[in-house]
């Protein structure tokens, strides 16, 4: 199925833009409302907030907490550079824009939104050649010349997938993340999702150590709640968050693949990222987890979390 092209322009000014999200304004915004998916009774807007397929960066910003600074901003300053946004001035807190040289031009290729509205979508900087509301075949080449595809090649984001991705794309990705992998580019020396970190306090997952980005907004959540990440994986068992592993080609739930022992506070991801295909759950609101174990829920949780 082919992907609908979209024309336009991102903005920043005034808004927090990361690593795998931006606020693009279509040139033709009905290209854009016509995309299939999001909430019942959605408002129309002339502009989006995009979510980028296929890629997890680190979080800047999520529910007042974020992860190691200095891999989250990497991505989110190479996204702001790749689209062209330039003279960047930040709020004293590092968080939203104040000024920059943006309505930079640049295109998406995109086929629905998710359940929050934003159009998953494959970024693209310049100008295409092609009619804005094309139909277009994504392989190869053009797929290389995307963000997305830059992101993970450069080691910049964790490769996140979901049902709606094509097998031949999400391929593609994983072969860029493998070969970042193994020649430690960008946030992978410091990653310790697979090789396991041991969370005492809440200042180890957003100063010192990187994990994937759905398993950071869990476990904070959860030490959010508890004081500790003791019991995490009992609690996210009972979330029953849905995803498909493509190792042994089954359906089960993430918790299957965290490893935590009674008592302790040592947690590891049994599979490398690219190896999960998660369920949208597109009938489950975004802040569920928080409600599983009783967690306070922001409107900056409710609105991000995926």
């Amino acid at each position: 199925m082919p992907f609908t092209l979209i024309k336009g322009s991102f903005r920043v000014v005034g808004l927090s833009p990361d690593g795998d999200s931006i606020r693009f304004f279509p040139d033709s915004p009905e290209l854009m409302h016509a995309l299939p998916g999001g909430p019942p009774g959605q408002t129309l807007k002339p502009f989006a907030q995009l979510r980028l397929e296929g890629i997890d960066s680190l979080e800047t910003h999520y529910a007042g907490r974020h992860q190691p600074i200095r891999w989250a901003r990497a991505a989110r300053d190479r996204l702001l550079d790749f689209v062209g946004v330039r003279n960047v001035r930040w709020d004293a807190m590092e968080v939203t824009i104040v000024g920059a040289d943006d309505n930079t031009r640049g295109w998406i290729l995109s086929r629905a939104k998710d359940k929050y509205g934003r159009p998953v979508a494959f970024l693209f900087a310049g100008e295409s050649q092609q009619a804005d509301g094309t139909e277009v075949v994504l392989r190869g080449d053009l797929l290389h010349a995307s963000f997305n595809h830059l992101a993970v090649n450069e080691g910049l984001a964790y490769p996140t997938y979901y049902q709606s991705l094509f097998a031949d794309l999400r391929n593609e990705l994983t072969a860029a993340t493998q070969s970042a992998r193994a020649a430690k580019l960008g946030l992978w020396p410091d990653d310790r999702t697979g090789a396991g970190l041991n969370a005492t306090s809440m200042a180890v997952i957003i100063d010192q150590t990187p994990i994937l980005p759905k398993l950071f907004r869990r476990l904070s959540d959860y030490m959010a709640a508890k004081g500790t990440a003791v019991g995490f994986r009992e609690a996210l068992a009972l979330g029953e968050d849905a995803v498909w592993d493509l190792r042994s080609q089954s359906f089960t739930h993430l918790d299957t693949f965290v490893e935590q022992a009674p008592g302790s506070t040592i947690i590891r991801l049994t599979r490398d990222p690219e190896e999960l295909v998660f369920d949208p759950m597109p009938q489950r609101p975004g802040n569920f987890f928080a409600v599983v174990i009783g967690a306070p829920v922001s409107g900056d949780l409710q609105s991000t979390e995926s």
